[in-house]
């Protein structure tokens, strides 16, 4: 049967490149005008929530928060990768302010996932029209990241008839941002039909919002506790207008909020690189610049570099596929989240260390920078959450797939190798190959019971998922000529030693951790997933971080 010519290709959402450039461009004119170096240090300092700042970016000169809005309610129609390179740019100013400006999209996100056409014209449209803050009210003390244990309640007010016409809702939240200052929240409670999200408004009565929280960073957001006494909100305000459906609104958006986290703490490492680097150049020890020491630039900066590089590899491939409507991107959110929020509070550190006493000191901006990056680690789920979610589902698919999910990065990488040799292809496959035999034999020995092991094969997932999509970059770089090429390939080098390391390593403490497998059993897995030639994979990477400094110091 031949093929429909009318089959449709999938819509690519998002806004065009240059417009996109706009909106960034506007971002960085922010930093000479309303958030000037001095500025966020003094909001820091005080632990002083901008409001005014953050309402003259929603107002109608700037209005940044049009860029996440659909063009149906007023807002731009900005797609994924939008909202991510914006974020980033954001965050890289001041992880605060991203942070407020992140939740009014995230307070946005189940009206535009689950809302009826009425509630996503009146209350997207209010946020369009630039006088409204937002914020999610998901988190409870008790529950976390668990939102199934959620225990504010939403009960049905029926009348005569019998209908329901609106809920009262009693119960606590905690640590929402924004939550002190939001003109109207998005609520999950529980309702006899099951957990449920309603729009409730700054003011109605029973409605508290709560001190802000002293923070060890992110001091220029709010952190706020929420109360609900009786708090009566009308049927009209039950988002979707079908109760029960709030932790499938909730689980739609959070491939793409993870993906959001992500690109905060991408943000964070940029600026740190962008402090670091300069002052290197420009600090001389013992006769020469410390851009010019290889125990500096190879153990404090070009690490973090290629690891930004791969973490906005993986990060631009899934928002991508969510821009080209794909769903159930759950995992990927996930391992973008982990492996951008741990490089960058890893970067973050080392920036400290890389500018010795003066990185202790506030005007320099790197210690800002680690506390307010750590937060990163944490919400919208920690990395352990993460670790477990991505551990869980992709073993379960390895399972399902009979190694086909693993087998097949395995197979793309050596075809990709012939390509471009000499791009990390090789390794990334082979690594790939490791995995894949690993998880067949913890399940095989029920060794998926234990969370060490699944966390530690989590690890192994992550770096070979960033990796594989890093040298994906580097080949399509160099097959089309583009100026990054030579630069991104050598990254994709040295961080494929970084993986086919880990991966060994992982591998190793796994089996003879567990206590499973004897010597031999072991011997005879590395000889199956050739270990001894991953454990080579170091060959030339020196010189490749020399060329990388190279490249990042001008030398």
């Amino acid at each position: 049967m031949e093929a429909s010519v009318n089959e449709e290709e999938p819509e690519l959402k998002g806004l065009d490149p240059e417009l996109r450039q706009m909106v960034i461009d506007t971002i960085r004119q922010l930093r000479n005008r309303l958030l000037t170096q001095e500025k966020i240090l003094e909001y820091d300092k005080n632990e002083f929530f901008p409001e005014e700042t953050i309402r003259e970016m929603l107002g109608p000169d700037i209005g940044l928060q049009l860029l996440f809005i659909p063009e149906a309610y007023g807002g731009m129609g900005g797609g994924t990768r939008d909202c991510c390179a914006v974020t980033l740019e954001m965050c890289k100013i001041c992880l605060g302010i991203g942070t407020a400006f992140f939740a009014i999209q995230l307070g946005s996100d189940p009206l535009l996932v689950g809302g009826t056409e009425e509630q996503k014209a009146k209350w997207l449209g209010k946020i369009a029209e630039g006088d409204t803050l937002v914020a999610y009210a998901v988190t409870e003390a008790g529950a976390g990241s668990n939102l199934a244990a959620i225990k504010t309640k939403a009960e049905p007010v029926t009348d005569d008839a019998g209908e329901v016409t609106g809920y009262i809702i009693n119960g606590t939240k905690q640590f929402i941002s924004t939550g002190g200052y939001a003109d109207f929240i998005t609520l999950l409670a529980s309702t006899p039909e099951g957990p449920s999200f309603f729009v409730v408004e700054k003011g109605t009565p029973g409605f508290i919002q709560g001190k802000g929280e002293e923070k060890h960073g992110i001091r220029a957001s709010n952190t706020s506790p929420l109360s609900f006494t009786d708090v009566f909100v009308p049927v009209d305000n039950l988002i979707g207008g079908v109760s029960g459906q709030g932790m499938k609104q909730a689980n739609k958006v959070f491939g793409y909020t993870r993906l959001m986290v992500a690109a905060m703490g991408l943000g964070a490492l940029e600026a740190a690189l962008e402090i670091v680097i300069p002052y290197a150049k420009e600090r001389i020890q013992f006769g020469s610049p410390l851009s010019e020491k290889q125990g500096y630039t190879h153990k404090l900066v070009v690490p973090h570099a290629v690891r930004l590089q791969a973490a906005k590899a993986y990060l631009d491939e899934v928002a991508l596929r969510i821009d080209f409507g794909e769903e159930d991107l759950h995992v990927e959110g996930s391992i973008s989240k982990y492996f951008a929020t741990e490089s960058a509070n890893k970067a973050a550190d080392d920036a400290i260390q890389a500018l010795g006493g003066y990185g202790y000191i506030c005007e320099f901006e790197v210690e800002k920078i680690k506390r307010d990056v750590k937060i990163t680690c944490i919400y919208e789920g920690t990395s352990e959450i993460q670790q477990s979610i991505i551990s869980t589902f992709r073993w379960k698919n390895t399972r399902k797939s009979k190694g086909e999910f693993y087998g097949s990065i395995a197979s793309e990488m050596e075809k990709l190798d012939t390509v471009v040799s000499d791009a990390g292809c090789r390794l990334y496959g082979l690594s790939a190959g490791v995995l894949n035999e690993t998880i067949m034999r913890v399940h095989d020995n029920r060794l998926i019971r234990q969370q060490y092991v699944m966390f530690n094969l989590s690890d192994m997932m992550t770096h070979v998922e960033v990796g594989a999509s890093l040298a994906r970059k580097a080949v399509a770089l160099t097959e089309a000529g583009g100026p990054e090429a030579e630069t991104i390939k050598i990254m994709s080098r040295i961080f494929a030693d970084e993986v086919a390391q880990l991966v060994t390593r992982k591998a190793l403490k796994i089996l003879m951790g567990s206590g499973v497998f004897d010597q031999k059993a072991v011997s005879d897995f590395m000889e199956t997933v050739s270990y001894n030639e991953l454990l080579f994979s170091g060959q030339n990477v020196i010189n490749d971080m020399d060329m990388v400094a190279d490249i990042l110091f001008e030398r």
